[in-house]
């Protein structure tokens, strides 16, 4: 069976207080196979991504800094992170409007 790729676009990503939600596995498990956050500010900032389930968050990355103009790629080398149905994947920056987020995913995985 053929698998179904997608991607989402965020751009200026939220502060912690109010984390933009990158994608929500709704129906099945699907496998994020590329998180890639690029700074768009003209100073250095903090980023973090985290899996959440419920009340309970599993960090992929936290507080990692990107320099201006600088990108950091999460998922790579073939590693995956599979959601299964009702969890997210959601992220925060250290500043507003300075971090865009681009999120691959492999959707609705098929044996």
């Amino acid at each position: 069976m053929a698998q179904d790729f997608e991607r989402t676009l965020h751009d200026d990503i939220t502060l912690v207080a109010s984390p933009t939600v990158l994608r929500t596995a709704a129906n099945s498990d699907d496998a994020i196979i590329g998180v890639r956050c690029a700074n768009t500010s003209g100073t250095a900032v903090n980023v973090s991504v985290y899996v959440k389930n419920g009340s309970d968050t599993y960090f992929i990355i936290k507080d990692a800094p990107i320099p201006t103009g600088g990108s950091l790629e999460l998922i790579d080398g073939g590693s995956k992170v599979v959601l299964q149905t009702g969890y997210s994947v959601e992220a925060y920056a250290s500043a507003a409007n300075s971090v865009d987020i681009i999120t691959s995913v492999v959707d609705t995985i098929s044996a």
